[in-house]
């Protein structure tokens, strides 16, 4: 869902990540000609380190060396979430419920594909989002790209 990365790498390194400490927050793979991106979101409570990225980056190499999930040459890259949070799931929505964020579809509802607004709620499938024109409907399957909007 959302930019996630296949369900077999999650699966192969989310018992690393947890292991050592960190919350997965998402991965994304991404192509970029011959090569790709392979991004691995980590957060703690403290707040994440360069140590902590250097840790799990590793950690994390060791095990992708090991099983070759991803076909060609690719550039991992450990990161934080950031203030400008991406969100994967519906628990991620559900979390930051109140929050004000950018989501974009995979292709366009009513010939709009970008929708910024206040979460509302999470449910049956889909996330609410208090937009200018008023409250709107999207479906989780449908989200290709979600991020929290900074406000300071």
């Amino acid at each position: 869902m959302m930019r996630q990365a296949s369900g077999k790498i999650y699966e192969l390194l989310a018992p690393v990540v947890t292991g050592l400490g960190y919350e997965l927050v998402g991965i994304e793979h991404i192509s970029q000609g011959r090569h790709s991106l392979l991004r691995i979101y980590i957060d703690v409570e403290r707040g994440v380190t360069v140590d902590d990225c250097e840790k799990v980056s590793h950690q994390v190499s060791g095990v992708l060396d090991v099983e070759d999930p991803i076909k060609g040459a690719y550039h991992l890259e450990v990161s934080s979430p950031g203030l400008d949070r991406p969100l994967f799931t519906a628990e991620h929505f559900a979390r930051f419920a109140g929050h004000k964020a950018k989501v974009q579809l995979r292709s366009p509802i009513n010939g709009r594909r970008k929708f910024s607004g206040a979460i509302r709620s999470v449910g049956d499938g889909a996330v609410r989002l208090e937009i200018e024109e008023g409250e709107v409907s999207l479906p989780l399957d449908a989200i290709e790209k979600a991020n929290l909007i900074p406000e300071f």
